[in-house]
C-alpha cells in the first residue's frame, strides 16, 4: 500500500458542505496532497454533464485519484483509509469495523435527517421541515451525550472515521438553531477533535444561534 499519492487527489467540494468537510479533515490528516476543485451548487454545476459523468447522482463531494473516481462522503473515507491510511482510522477486527460502521450509518441517517437538514435549512434556505429536524437533532444529541459520558471518542479509545464523520453536522449545529450548551461532553468531544494534529476546521457561517 502506497503511503502518498502519485499526484495531488483532485478534491471536488462546496465550502459550506459537512459531507465535503469529512473529506477534508481525513486528507489532512492523513497529510495527502490534493487539490480543491470547488462546485458552484447555486448555479447548478453539480447538474452539469462534465460534473455528471463523475458522480450520475449530481452530489458532492467526489474525489478523483490518479484517475480512481470515489464518490458519497463516507465511500470516500474509507477508501482514503484503505488506500493510504492505517488501522488507526478503521480497526481490522470485526468488532472495530462495525463499530465505526454504526457511526457511519449514523451520520447517513439521523445526522442528516437532524442537525444537517436544520443547518441547511437556515444556510441554503432551503424549504425544509425545521422544526422537526431540531427535534431530531436534539434526540441524537441526547444519545451521542450519554454514549460520551464513558469514553473520549465514539468508536474506539482514539479517533476514527466514526468521529471524523460526524463532527462538521455537530460542530455547526448551531447554525441550524440547536444549542450545544445542554451537551458538556458533546462540546468536550469537539475538543479533542479538534485538538488532533491535521485538524482543518470548516468555514463558518452568520446564520443561527452561531451568528
Amino acid at each position: 500500500m502506497s503511503t502518498q499519492p502519485q499526484q495531488p487527489i483532485r478534491f471536488y467540494r462546496h465550502p459550506l458542505s459537512g459531507h465535503c468537510h469529512r473529506v477534508q479533515l481525513l486528507l489532512s490528516m492523513l497529510q495527502l496532497p490534493y487539490e480543491v476543485i470547488e462546485v458552484d451548487l447555486a448555479h447548478g454545476e453539480h447538474k452539469s454533464p462534465a460534473f455528471l459523468k463523475l458522480n450520475p447522482f449530481g452530489l458532492l463531494p467526489v474525489i478523483d485519484d490518479g484517475g480512481t473516481v470515489v464518490a458519497d462522503s463516507a465511500a470516500i473515507l474509507v477508501y482514503l483509509n484503505q488506500r493510504y491510511g492505517s488501522t488507526r482510522y478503521l480497526p481490522e477486527s470485526p468488532a472495530g469495523q462495525a463499530a465505526v460502521q454504526r457511526w457511519l450509518a449514523i451520520a447517513a441517517g439521523p445526522l442528516t435527517a437532524g442537525p444537517a437538514t436544520a443547518r441547511i435549512a437556515n444556510v441554503f434556505g432551503k424549504p425544509l421541515d425545521r422544526q422537526q429536524a431540531i427535534l431530531s437533532a436534539h434526540e441524537l444529541f441526547k444519545v451521542i451525550e450519554g454514549w460520551l459520558t464513558e469514553r473520549d471518542f465514539l468508536a474506539a479509545d482514539h479517533e476514527t472515521l466514526a468521529d471524523i464523520a460526524l463532527y462538521a453536522y455537530v460542530a455547526h449545529a448551531p447554525e441550524g438553531d440547536i444549542s450545544l450548551e445542554p451537551y458538556p461532553h458533546i462540546r468536550a468531544w469537539l475538543n479533542r477533535i479538534e485538538a488532533l494534529p491535521g485538524f482543518v476546521p470548516m468555514q463558518r457561517t452568520a446564520v443561527g444561534l452561531a451568528a
